[in-house]
């Protein structure tokens, strides 16, 4: 196995880990959390590098690569859910859930016909709105970790916390819609793809 490809496999362990701590939620769990989402992040950048200096670009990676970006957005989006006080909506975790799993089956798609997707402009963008929401919305959970041991009254701080909530709300019900939208222009540029693939095979 390539190195860019154990890269690619750490990334989907470590989003399992962040489930966790999110969803354990104490002080120090929370601040790990953040810090594994910021590395699994970078890995994200340093295995699609390595793998092109190195020719090491494989048919494994080409799929798994993106898969392993798509369940780190949804276990941590899923974790910021399970805490209430955040009021994540769950229809919009679950359009994010929905696109995501559609695209992935249209890569196996193209992959079973010989053809490898590559990414799109409104995928990267799609994946750096999805990346600092998730980002944002650590450091509110870290911020307010950080409070109940070492509370201030900076009228900021305070004003941040008191509407993290609607904060939280609102990023996610963008990531959702844009997340949504390039799903829609994946699917419209791929759908002589999709109507290959649904036609009957001719002997």
């Amino acid at each position: 196995m390539t190195l860019a490809n154990r890269i690619t496999l750490m990334r989907m362990s470590l989003s399992l880990v962040i489930f966790a701590l999110i969803f354990y939620r104490s002080f120090w769990s929370v601040i790990l959390a953040f810090i594994l989402l910021t590395v699994a992040s970078i890995s994200d950048y340093v295995d699609g590098v390595i793998a092109r200096r190195t020719h090491t670009t494989t048919p494994f990676g080409a799929i798994v690569d993106p898969l392993a970006d798509k369940i780190l957005i949804l276990a941590t989006f899923l974790a910021f859910a399970s805490i209430r006080e955040l009021t994540i909506p769950l229809w919009a975790v679950f359009i994010i859930l929905l696109r995501e799993f559609t695209i992935s089956t249209l890569r196996v798609l193209a992959a079973l016909h010989g053809e490898v997707m590559k990414a799109e402009a409104a995928g990267k963008l799609k994946t750096t709105i999805q990346l600092t929401s998730a980002f944002i919305i650590m450091a509110l959970l870290v911020l307010k970790a950080w409070l109940r041991k070492h509370p201030v009254d900076w009228d900021w701080i305070i004003w941040l916390t008191r509407h993290s909530g609607k904060i939280a709300h609102g990023l996610t019900v963008l990531t959702a819609l844009v997340t949504l939208i390039s799903g829609v222009i994946y699917i419209y540029n791929h759908r002589d793809l999709i109507r290959t693939s649904w036609s009957e095979k001719k002997e």
